[in-house]
């Protein structure tokens, strides 16, 4: 059974998606009772109080500033495999790195991560107390504790630093006003934060999912996450541990899909390869946009990524990829000569020669011939007439967060960067194998160091393109302040070229910052 987000009972207290708002709206003087939503005192008393609760911090994906649009997309056009073609002056901002602080697509980013924080927040402070069935209590902790884990994670990735908030505060004139005006952090602490989240998720969780709804949080989605900060954080040898557990180790429950377009099919959610996606669906019910406020069961729980990536007649059309990551899918052929299958999987162009000339259902291609369209989480290629279902922004494709084939190649990175290159080539290898490109294993076992990182950012840049990594990639290797490497990227993405140091993150919001005289402005205001 899929865990269903909108059937479930949800946590509404101070649920105003802001952090400030957040954190004022529960002083004594603003307080009202709402008689819809039911106070805390009254809450947090049984086991179902406390899955419905861990249920409303797994409501906060699906809004429009988490992973139903702008988390997405956001992330993706600031690399260089995508650039805006938009209407929308925002989204064309965001990627050329000129997005101003008051832009709302970045508010509502940064209100989602929050609102996700402060519910987790009140999971953690309250089901403890809950008597229940132990392992149903560890599960939702540990849920709970994964999910800030990854709130954070993304608030550090692309806002660089901000407050920690962990406690649910207190209300009353009796307490101090620093509670509601959380400082920013520094950054290392805000790393450790992710790192023990993470790891008391991974103590918490078991091997499969609570109640065996899918889509919930494991013990393999932590594992893979806590390695994932690890090397963020060039913990190396701590990443590699924890890859290691998922390859070789007890929880080695994964493998690569045989059908690399399986990975983001609407008809294929969950699969072997999928260490945690964010569960949509277009026929679940419900009448209301699930963009955001408040939840409420005539929610909806679609996504909009397909139809905002689907080409012109089908969607909003809003980016385009770069011409340089569809002539890196041809430069390597496969094994029998053919052309890299991810291709076909991740960007739409006309390719009579390999038999692809069509679209949607058998659509002749309706375009220049040599233009090109994101194709990856789009229906495009599913035999499906139109884009979402037939309706504006209905998509049901899962997102993914976190594949196996990410696992193998940061096990590589992370080994690589422990001077175990020669360890770490058949790594690599595996993710290509499903490609059918040739086997070189044994040249990239004989690469230097700085070679084998050359030859895995390569490999990275097309088994993730349009999948929300590949612009934390190019930061956290420092590609942006090395002068080659910037050029290089301003050759590839024109977006580039109006880059300046700091611009590689969204800017705190100007809203958060006026009303917070602790919070302060990151490398991008």
């Amino acid at each position: 059974m899929m865990l269903n987000y909108k059937k479930n009972r949800f946590l509404k207290y101070c649920a105003v998606p802001v952090l400030a708002a957040v954190l004022l709206g529960c002083e004594d003087k603003l307080n009202l009772d709402n008689p819809n939503a039911m106070p805390t005192e009254y809450y947090w008393q049984t086991g179902d109080d406390a899955v419905a609760g861990v249920n409303a911090v797994y409501n906060s994906l699906l809004v429009d500033g988490y992973y139903m649009r702008m988390t997405p997309i956001l992330t993706d056009v600031r690399g260089d495999g995508l650039y805006g073609d938009s209407p929308w002056l925002d989204l064309n901002q965001v990627g050329n790195f000129t997005i101003l602080a008051v832009s709302g697509p970045v508010q509502w980013s940064w209100a989602a991560y929050y609102q996700a924080v402060f519910r987790a927040n009140q999971v953690i402070a309250f089901v403890p107390a809950i008597a229940m069935d132990e392992e149903t209590k560890n599960s939702v902790l540990g849920e709970a504790y994964f999910l800030r884990g990854l709130a954070y994670f993304n608030l550090k990735t692309n806002f660089q630093k901000v407050p920690l908030v962990t406690e649910v505060p207190e209300q009353g004139e009796a307490y101090p006003p620093e509670d509601y005006y959380p400082a920013t952090a520094e950054e290392e602490a805000i790393w450790q934060q992710i790192a023990d989240d993470f790891s008391r998720a991974q103590e918490l969780l078991g091997e499969e999912p609570m109640n065996g709804q899918r889509g919930r949080a494991t013990k393999g989605a932590a594992t893979g996450f806590l390695g994932k900060t690890y090397l963020y954080m060039e913990r190396w040898s701590a990443a590699a541990t924890e890859f290691a557990k998922l390859i070789h180790g007890p929880l080695n429950h994964y493998s690569l899909a045989e059908n690399y377009q399986d990975n983001f099919s609407p008809f294929v959610d969950n699969n072997e390869e999928s260490l945690f996606e964010v569960q949509f669906s277009y026929d679940a019910g419900g009448n209301v946009m699930n963009y955001g406020g408040e939840p409420n069961v005539l929610w909806r729980q679609v996504s909009s990524v397909g139809h905002t990536y689907a080409m012109d007649g089908y969607g909003y059309s809003d980016f385009l990829p770069t011409r340089w990551l569809y002539e890196e899918f041809k430069k390597e052929p496969t094994q029998s000569g053919g052309t890299d299958p991810r291709l076909f999987a991740t960007i739409a162009s006309y390719e009579p020669s390999e038999g692809k000339t069509t679209v949607y259902n058998g659509t002749p291609w309706p375009h220049a011939e040599d233009a090109i369209y994101p194709r990856k989480y789009t229906n495009d290629g599913f035999g499906l007439d139109t884009e979402s279902h037939g309706g504006v922004e209905f998509s049901g494709i899962n997102y993914r967060l976190m594949r196996y084939a990410d696992v193998l190649l940061m096990y590589a990175e992370a080994l690589n960067e422990t001077g175990q290159t020669a360890d770490a080539a058949g790594y690599m290898q595996q993710v290509r194998d499903r490609a059918g490109l040739p086997d070189r294993t044994g040249e990239f076992a004989a690469m230097s160091q700085q070679q084998f990182r050359d030859q895995l950012a390569h490999e990275r840049s097309l088994e993730f393109a349009l999948e929300n990594i590949r612009i934390h990639d190019i930061v956290r290797w420092g590609w942006l302040y090395d002068s080659e490497k910037l050029a290089e990227l301003q050759e590839r993405d024109r977006d580039f070229a109006s880059w300046s140091p700091g611009k590689e993150y969204l800017p705190i919001p100007q809203t958060e910052l006026d009303v917070n005289p602790n919070l302060e402005p990151n490398a991008a205001n």
